[in-house]
Order: structure tokens, then C-alpha cells, then sequence
């Protein structure tokens, strides 16, 4: 029974129907010690499931006293918006920049739920918007309703309400107004690619693995500053960028992109069984650097 456990956790792992966080924990819990853990899984070829990321305490706990994390409601073009928030305690003492998060096609998940609050430990107002709001929220969804709920939003419709976020929470009075960037991750990158080709009201936009990039004249209607962060072993959604780059060096558009070797899509998403806690955390140094760059400038 004992070694049954195990190898149906591992399972589990091996079909992405586990986070890593929750194959170590369970592992644990069957073998007694965390080092039995790490040999169960290296044993079974999985030793990049290792748990660590950088730089260490990069996670934020929902209940981190420096911080006010919670679900709010706006008001969107096609009814209320679902958004999570998360500010410093301080928040009122002082205007800040804001970033808006758009999440991959599995919802508002936990994870982008801590990208959300690394982001305001890290000085901004930090709001992720529920794109399946029109819906009922992620939290009406388990993980695979919440993807097959995606992949029944519309293209406007998306836009539309991301576009509502960033005009929201631009407007507020403890934002400051001209500093809004954005950073989404996978269909949110996707996101990030058509926000900027729509608003002039982003002044930083980080798009991680995103597919559909601007192409033709459409990169000349880009304003905002934009990195690009893939994985080489990506191909499919990697390929289509090298027009892109083109476009932005020839019209002296303000760019960077990033792509890590031997990385792969979703690679700094820390509950994925595809996680490079190396490239991850390069990966999240460099966008918190050139957020700031834009967002914290004189």
C-alpha cells in the first residue's frame, strides 16, 4: 500500500494533476522525511521536481501581514469584473505605480494569485482580473472547467475587460495614473501583445510566452515599452517572434526579450511540472527590473 501511494502521487505529478509543492508535501507525508521524498522522486526521473525557487521566499503567503490581498468588483463593459488586489498595508499613505496580471487559460489561479502579491511586496498596486468574470468567476470552475470556460471567452470580449482593468485602477486615487504597467503569462501574454496595440495608458508591459505577437503594420502602433520572455524549447509559440523583433529594432521601438535555453512554455509558472526555478528566477529579476525602470522613474 505504502509504495502504491507513492507511485500514485507521482502519478499525479506526471500528468500535471499535482502542483510540485504538492508532490513534495504528499511525498513527505508517506515516506516520513523530506530526504526520502527528494530520492522517491529521483528515483522515478522526476529529479527536476525539486521544490526550490529564486531567490528563496520568492512566494508570497496570502496572509502576509505587509500586505492587504483580496477579491474585489468592478465594473466592466459586459457586467461586473471579479479582480484580485493586493497593496502594501500602507497604501493609503502615499500614491504608487500599478500593475495589472493577466493569467494563463487556467483562471485566476493560486499561482498568478502570488505573482500578484510578489508584485506589491515589491512596492506596486497589483491587480489580476478574472477573465472568466463573465462566467462566474474562476472560483466557479475546477482546473479543467476553468480551461475549457477560457477557451469559451471571445477575443473582444477579453479585451474589453482587461482593458477595464487598467482604466479602473489607473483612475484610482491611490495609483499613480501615469505609471500602469501590465505582465501576463501565456494567453495573458497574448493579452499584453493586444493591450498595447489598444491603450496608450500602459507605460511597461512584460508578455511571457505569449503567441499571436504583432505583426505588420501593427508594430507600428506600439508605444509602450515591452519585454518578451520565452522558452527555446517552446518552438511553436517562439517562432512567430523573430518578425516581431525585426519590426521593433527597425522602428526604434523600446524592447527586450529573453529566451532560456533548455526552458520550456509555462516555465516560470512554480505549480507546473515544466518549472525552471533558474530561468524563473532570472526571468522574474529581469521584469521587476524593467518594470521599475519604467514605472519608478524620476
Amino acid at each position: 500500500m505504502w509504495a502504491d501511494n507513492i507511485s500514485n502521487i507521482l502519478h499525479l505529478f506526471e500528468d500535471g494533476q499535482v502542483s510540485r509543492r504538492e508532490l513534495v508535501e504528499r511525498l513527505t507525508k508517506y515516506t516520513g522525511s523530506l530526504a526520502a521524498a527528494v530520492a522517491a522522486i529521483e528515483s522515478a526521473g522526476l529529479a527536476n521536481a525539486q521544490t526550490l525557487t529564486c531567490p528563496a521566499g520568492v512566494q508570497v503567503s496570502e496572509n502576509d501581514p505587509a500586505l492587504i490581498s483580496q477579491m474585489l468588483t468592478i465594473s466592466g463593459e459586459g457586467g461586473p469584473l471579479f479582480v484580485y488586489q493586493s497593496v502594501q498595508r500602507d497604501w493609503a499613505t502615499a500614491a504608487r505605480p500599478a500593475v495589472v496580471v493577466i493569467h494563463e487559460n487556467a483562471g485566476l489561479s493560486e499561482h498568478i494569485r502570488d505573482v500578484t502579491r510578489r508584485l506589491a511586496k515589491a512596492g506596486y498596486v497589483a491587480v489580476a482580473v478574472d477573465l472568466l468574470s463573465r462566467q462566474g468567476g474562476t472560483q466557479a470552475f475546477d482546473a479543467v472547467g476553468a480551461s475549457a470556460a477560457f477557451g469559451r471567452t471571445r477575443p473582444e470580449e477579453r479585451s474589453a475587460d482587461v482593458l477595464s482593468t487598467i482604466h479602473t485602477i489607473r483612475d484610482q486615487s491611490y495609483v499613480q495614473g501615469r505609471r500602469v504597467g501590465m505582465i501576463g503569462f501565456c494567453a495573458g501574454g497574448t493579452q499584453v501583445y493586444d493591450a498595447i496595440l489598444k491603450t496608450d495608458a500602459l507605460s511597461a508591459a512584460v508578455a511571457f510566452y505569449g503567441f499571436s505577437v504583432p505583426t505588420g503594420a501593427n508594430i507600428a502602433l506600439i508605444t509602450t515599452p515591452l519585454m518578451m520572455v520565452y522558452g527555446e524549447l517552446d518552438r511553436g509559440t517562439t517562432a512567430p517572434i523573430g518578425p516581431l523583433i525585426q519590426g521593433l529594432a527597425q522602428q526604434n521601438k523600446r524592447y527586450e526579450v529573453h529566451i532560456y535555453s533548455n526552458a520550456n512554455h509555462a516555465f516560470h509558472n512554480d505549480t507546473s511540472p515544466r518549472y525552471d526555478p533558474e530561468a524563473a528566477c532570472d526571468a522574474w529579476a529581469k521584469a521587476l527590473a524593467f518594470l521599475n525602470r519604467y514605472l519608478n522613474r524620476a
